[in-house]
């Protein structure tokens, strides 16, 4: 099986690209991958399942124990002829930016995973030498198996390969030119979703072609083949688990796969829907997820859809168990301002009013607190969690306590009780399976009680 980690020294050195251009072209070759990705985003696998068709999965050493990751890989790496994992940010960067907690070398290093470096060499040459030795010494075990030259036409690539190969004793296994279709635009500090980039297969169809003609298999093979005696994993659906309803259309795409797993593997059997073009929930429905996604991009669409509006407040203010992280907790709210700053009106059940801020509000991990009993925690309970948003509410409740990890720095937030859970705070089900299992629980209490 071929494994590995494909990293860089930096963010904007083409990971994302270089990834699914390889991904696509393991398929073409009939080598059945998977994907995962480090850290906690959601986009980024959004562009591995374009291209694959499956799910791709996170691998968060924060949001879940080093045995939970190895689980989570082994689990969903099994049956597959290749595992392709992208690192997030520069290759050490972890929690705060300041330790490797967290980071790609961390995961690499609890997964045994050899690491497919790759280089921007824009406006450097022996410099990027240096750079690669002190990756290689920085840690007692770099896990670096190899180098790729990304964005570098043929000229460059054909004195800088004999040059970084003897410099730094690792083999360059190809390079990517320049492409302009293989550039994928950006919005805040990450990309935009797959779904929203014009011609995305057959612009990662090309860089995929390109990338054969100047890789070398033979030598990928050698490096990162391992043997690996994983049978795939069965799909956790239930039909016969309690229902519960997940949004899921554009405005709501932010839900990790794992979670979702974590849900029917709790006992859940999953009802989706869309608040954008749906009129009511499913109508069995016993539970209520919201996750996040870009709501605010739909603000209008979602004003429009009264039904559902009033659907979801009918549900949430009926006493139906609901998770709404994010997105899904400014749904909640009065009213949500769109890009423009026009206000629209959401669900109502909450009162805060979602508004438009010019910087990233709050950002990164924390671990999540309550000092009393709700639907998920229970008291002195502690979750970690991660956050990520633009916009604010101006009640963001105070039935939790987050704190930073680093700093203690720590702030209220979140509306809970014993069938609610709203907050900015995105959950992670496959860390903390006894939150799923307590929101499932909560969702047949709801089923028996109205049957």
């Amino acid at each position: 099986m071929l494994e590995l980690m494909i990293t860089a020294p930096a963010s904007g050195s083409g990971k994302t690209i270089l990834t699914c251009a390889l991904l696509a072209a393991l398929k073409k070759r009939g080598r059945t991958p998977c994907a995962f990705k480090c850290g906690p985003d959601y986009i980024d696998p959004m562009f591995h399942r374009s291209v694959l068709g499956v799910e791709s999965h996170n691998l968060d050493l924060f949001l879940a124990g080093e045995d939970d990751v190895r689980r989570l890989y082994a689990k969903y790496s099994g049956g597959h002829g290749a595992a392709v994992t992208e690192g997030a940010m520069g290759f050490y960067d972890g929690l705060g930016g300041t330790t490797d907690r967290a980071s790609a070398w961390h995961v690499s290093d609890t997964l045994g995973l050899p690491v497919l470096l790759a280089l921007r060499p824009k406006g450097a040459s022996l410099t990027l030498a240096a750079q690669v030795g002190g990756l290689q010494s920085f840690r007692r075990e770099s896990h670096i198996a190899g180098l790729f030259l990304n964005d570098c036409s043929t000229m460059p690539a054909k004195s800088l390969v004999p040059m970084l190969e003897r410099e730094t004793g690792l083999p360059v296994l190809g390079w990517l030119p320049h492409m302009e279709e293989a550039v994928l635009e950006s919005r805040h500090l990450g990309l935009y979703t797959a779904g929203e980039i014009e011609n995305l297969s057959a612009r990662i169809d090309r860089a995929a072609d390109v990338l054969s003609e100047n890789l070398d298999w033979d030598q990928l093979d050698a490096l990162f083949s391992r043997r690996a005696d994983r049978a795939a994993v069965p799909a956790a659906e239930r039909v016969d688990g309690v229902p519960v309803a997940v949004a899921r259309d554009e405005a709501f795409c932010f839900a990790y796969a794992e979670t979702l797993d974590a849900l029917r593997e709790a006992g859940a059997s999953l009802r989706f829907f869309s608040p954008l073009g749906d009129a009511a929930l499913p109508g069995d429905a016993c539970a209520l997820y919201l996750p996040g996604g870009y709501p605010e991009l739909h603000a209008a669409g979602l004003a429009e859809n009264a039904d559902m509006r009033r659907a979801v407040r009918d549900a949430v203010a009926g006493g139906m168990p609901t998770v709404a992280e994010c997105g899904g907790f400014l749904y909640l709210g009065q009213t949500l301002e769109d890009g423009g700053g026009r206000a629209y009106p959401m669900a109502g059940v909450l009162p805060g009013e979602a508004v438009r801020r010019e910087r990233l509000v709050r950002f990164g991990y924390a671990e999540l607190s309550a000092a009393g009993a709700s639907m998920l925690f229970r008291p002195g309970e502690a979750a970690p969690v991660h956050e990520f948003h633009y916009w604010d509410s101006t009640e963001n409740g105070d039935g939790l306590v987050a704190r930073k990890p680093l700093t203690g720095r720590s702030w209220q937030c979140g509306f809970v009780n014993e069938h609610l859970y709203a907050a900015f705070p995105h959950l992670y089900f496959a860390g903390r399976p006894e939150l799923a299992r307590r929101f499932v629980r909560a969702a047949e209490h709801w089923r028996d009680a109205h049957e």
